[in-house]
C-alpha cells in the first residue's frame, strides 16, 4: 500500500497526529473518550460568523460533558483563510472567544489533503463523494474515534446539537 493511501489502514481518528497552530505535533489519541466535532474553518466566509458563534456556544455548553471541537483552518475555498495558522487561531480566539483547539492550516481536498481529512471523507462520503464541498463541513466523531455523521456547510452547529447530545449519551 502506497504512502498516499496510508490513511486507509486507520480505524479511528485517534490514530492520527496533526499539527497545532504553532506547528507542534498533537496526537489525537488525547481525545479518546470524547465526542468530537471536526470542522474546516475559514475567517472570511459568509458562514464564518454563524458557525464560530454557535461552535463556541456548543463547546462551552458541553465541554465538561466530554465534547470537543477540533477546528482546521483551510484556504482552499476562494482563499477565505488567507493568513497564517496563528492568524486563524488568533481570529477565532479573539473575535469568537474560541477555547477549543485551532490547528495548523490544512488542505482538505486533493492529493495533498491532510491524512486525517482523507480518513474523515473516506468514512463518510458526502454529496460530492470524497470531496469537501466548502468551508464549515462538519464531522461528528464518537468517543471511540469513529465518524458518526457528516454535515454540510449550510447545516448550522445548533442543528447538530441533538446528535451531539445523543453521542454524549444524554438522549
Amino acid at each position: 500500500m502506497g504512502a498516499s493511501q496510508s490513511w486507509l489502514s486507520h480505524k479511528s481518528i485517534h490514530e492520527f497526529t496533526v499539527k497545532d497552530s504553532k506547528g507542534k505535533d498533537v496526537d489525537l489519541s488525547v481525545y479518546k473518550g470524547k465526542v468530537l466535532l471536526v470542522v474546516n474553518v475559514a475567517s472570511k466566509c459568509g458562514f464564518t460568523d454563524t458557525n464560530y458563534t454557535q461552535l463556541t456556544e456548543l463547546y462551552n455548553k458541553y465541554k465538561d460533558k466530554g465534547f470537543e471541537v477540533l477546528a482546521f483552518p483551510c484556504n482552499q475555498f476562494l482563499k477565505q483563510e488567507p493568513g497564517t495558522s496563528l492568524d486563524a487561531s488568533e481570529f477565532a480566539c479573539t473575535r469568537y472567544k474560541a477555547e477549543y483547539p485551532i490547528f495548523k492550516k490544512v488542505r482538505v481536498n486533493g492529493p495533498d489533503a491532510e491524512p486525517v481529512y482523507k480518513f474523515l471523507k473516506g468514512s463518510k462520503p458526502g454529496f460530492l463523494g470524497g470531496r469537501i464541498k466548502w468551508n464549515f463541513t462538519k464531522f461528528l466523531v464518537d468517543k471511540d474515534g469513529n465518524v458518526i455523521e457528516r454535515y454540510s456547510p449550510t447545516t448550522s452547529p445548533f442543528n447538530i446539537e441533538g446528535d451531539i447530545k445523543k453521542a454524549l449519551g444524554e438522549v
